[in-house]
């Protein structure tokens, strides 16, 4: 099973500059979109309808054009869940869980901490919100894939310029503290089990300084998966040469 997760900063946006095509030529089985910006019944039919998917979109219900998740999948899932029960949460539009059978696959978009690190503490009480999802899931024998857009660099090798970062959002030791937590949990960056020392691969580069051209970029689009499923990773990799938005694809095959 090929899963490509990609924010697209707007979907509407993207569907303008060959996204239909860059789909045909990825032959994904699942796709993750984040930030798809739209309402629902602003999403592109051609997006929507795209013959051999079923597509999923869970859209930000408190603020137009804002967040927004969606699915694709050639799989017809067992079930669907855009919710995780927590008011704060749910009307942002940060989420998908796709119910596989033989696992559950979460598409995310992570909040932001925004300007001044005002929104840090809301991320992270996402983040202890739905690492607590998953616990209860992986309790009850589930094999789990979290993808998407952490908003975190886990490490100095995850982005051009740690140093300068270390009290920016993105790069804070609380939030870096949380992919520790994960590795503790016994998940695992799926991208580093292929990669484990490469530094320069980055998955979002700024616009407005014209960062790609540069490559001073982060790392924070990420497949994060439970231990179990390691034997069924093949392969992971990042898609930096793919434009469109400031984010370029990521990728794993697993044939759990």
């Amino acid at each position: 099973m090929k899963i490509i997760s990609w924010n697209v900063n707007g979907i509407r946006a993207v569907q303008k500059k060959g996204f239909l095509d860059w789909v045909a030529d990825s032959k994904a089985d699942v796709i993750c979109l984040q930030e798809t910006k739209a309402d629902v019944d602003k999403i592109p039919n051609e997006v929507k309808e795209l013959a051999g998917y079923h597509t999923f979109w869970h859209s930000c219900s408190i603020k137009s054009g804002y967040s927004g998740v969606g699915v694709m999948s050639k799989i017809k899932p067992e079930n669907v869940t855009e919710k995780i029960g927590i008011e704060e949460f749910d009307g942002e539009g940060r989420i998908l869980e796709i119910d596989y059978g033989s696992f559950l696959l979460y598409n995310v978009y992570f909040p932001n901490g925004s300007s001044e690190n005002k929104r840090v503490p809301f991320k992270l009480r996402f983040y202890d919100a739905l690492l607590e999802r998953c616990a209860k899931e992986r309790a009850g024998g589930k094999s789990i894939v979290v993808c998407g857009d952490y908003n975190i660099a886990h490490h100095p090798i995850d982005l051009a310029r740690p140093k300068p970062n270390e009290t920016n959002t993105g790069f804070l030791p609380e939030e870096r503290a949380i992919l520790d937590r994960m590795v503790n949990e016994e998940w695992l960056d799926s991208f580093r089990e292929f990669h484990p020392d490469e530094p320069e691969w980055y998955s979002y580069w700024d616009y407005f300084t014209r960062a790609r051209e540069r490559n001073i970029g982060w790392r924070i689009d990420y497949h994060w998966i439970t231990a179990d499923l390691r034997p069924a990773l093949k392969n992971a990799w990042i898609s930096r040469d793919v434009e469109g938005s400031d984010h370029c694809p990521v990728g794993i095959v697993l044939n759990p």
